[in-house]
């Protein structure tokens, strides 16, 4: 019998009561919120539990939400997968924005590594605990995280580039004389 999403929510509520909330089916995913201080031993509980199983760490990934209140300004998100029965969980911690920090998972899983890492590089989350956190894509000599949304997306001084050649005017009239 297929592993149910009632039972995944029920046991982790079971175990962890308010520090996992907002269950969602998301397409075939079905997805919740935890606690920032819960999020390593509920990724234990997962991995270890008899019946959950959620043997492998898929992804690891960071959210910038520059518009929410200070303590919900960064996001984990985890993505985990039980091989067993074929199911897929995604779950979200949020981070405070002024000093985004949350355990590592380099102990439960070793591929954890260099997806912390990466996301460290990109959005500037401390995971506590990590081995080895440092920049893994961009150079070591970078002062910012060049995901977070308050960096502009392009380079404002290039000159290689004609905006109206990207879909960003307006004014064909003038294109089509060119």
């Amino acid at each position: 019998m297929a592993l149910e999403t009632s039972v995944i929510q029920d046991k982790l509520t079971e175990k962890f009561g308010n520090n996992v909330t907002g269950f969602i089916q998301i397409k075939d995913i079905f997805s919740f919120e935890v606690e920032a201080a819960s999020a390593n031993d509920v990724m234990r509980f997962l991995k270890e539990d008899a019946t959950l199983r959620f043997n492998f760490l898929t992804d690891i990934c960071g959210v910038h939400y520059p518009d929410n209140e200070t303590e919900r300004q960064f996001a984990v998100v985890y993505h985990m997968h039980n091989w067993v029965d074929n199911v897929r969980i995604r779950f979200k911690a949020f981070l405070n924005g002024e000093n985004p920090e949350i355990d590592s998972a380099t102990n439960l899983f070793l591929g954890a590594n260099w997806q912390e890492r990466e996301t460290y590089d990109f959005y500037g989350i401390i995971f506590k605990g990590h081995p080895q956190l440092k920049r893994i894509l961009n150079m070591d000599e970078m002062v910012s995280f060049p995901m977070r949304k308050e960096f502009p997306m392009e380079d404002g001084g290039r000159t290689d580039k004609d905006d109206r050649f990207f879909g960003r005017t307006t004014d064909n009239a003038k294109i089509n004389q060119e």
